[in-house]
């Protein structure tokens, strides 16, 4: 059955292990369960908002208003799409693509999480690949950005696998301390030639229009 009126639900993105895709309500609630029970490291922050500082109940709800708003909030002129990562059936994680004016800027970004339960196992490469070819290859961008702290080995590990670039530091107030993140860019070409996930794209076509206005 499709969907008339929101198109996103039907769409699906697909690897060997994963499928990502725009969360109704029950796996909403499933995903948020995830976040409860804790996506990093209690002593450190990856995060430039620190909204995993809350209590478990508080990060579920966080996280289920989150996506809710991101559909709310839909414009052609400023979009994100927050997809639950779901392996084996289960939710996992959230992996989201955002862009601002993005028929002319042709660039997007991109953020995620992972629960801690489902890290070190290649799936934060494997569900950025996956949101990175709808970017390219399904949507015509010409270049992704990411950013993460520069203790962040994990997440800059990933962005190095997939091609990215360095493009500058940034310093941003967390907790009240300065941080420092580095900037990360990926050319259609670097794309290109680091690609090693197989990814499929279902449901696209009647999306278009929200993503181009």
């Amino acid at each position: 059955m499709g969907h008339p009126i929101w198109p996103l639900y039907g769409l699906r993105i697909t690897t060997p292990r994963l499928e990502l895709r725009l969360p109704g309500t029950d796996l909403l609630e499933e995903l948020s369960a995830v976040a409860a029970d804790g996506v990093h490291d209690a002593s450190r922050m990856p995060f430039t908002v620190p909204w995993t500082d809350s209590p478990p109940r508080e990060r579920a709800r966080a996280t289920f208003r989150h996506v809710l708003g991101t559909v709310a909030d839909w414009t052609a002129h400023e979009w994100t799409l927050s997809l639950a990562v779901l392996c084996d059936g289960r939710a996992v994680g959230r992996q989201d693509l955002s862009a601002t004016d993005f028929p002319v800027t042709r660039e997007a970004r991109t953020g995620s999480w992972l629960g801690l339960a489902h890290q070190g196992r290649g799936i934060g490469t494997e569900m950025r690949a996956a949101v990175l070819h709808l970017a390219f290859e399904g949507l015509g961008a010409h270049a992704a950005t990411s950013a993460a702290m520069t203790d962040n080995p994990a997440s800059l590990a990933v962005s190095r696998k997939l091609g990215y670039r360095p493009d500058g530091l940034e310093t941003a107030a967390v907790r009240g301390e300065a941080r420092t993140l580095r900037r990360l860019r990926l050319c259609r070409e670097d794309w290109r030639a680091h690609r090693t996930v197989e990814v499929g794209i279902e449901g696209l076509e009647p999306c278009r229009a929200l993503f181009e206005g």
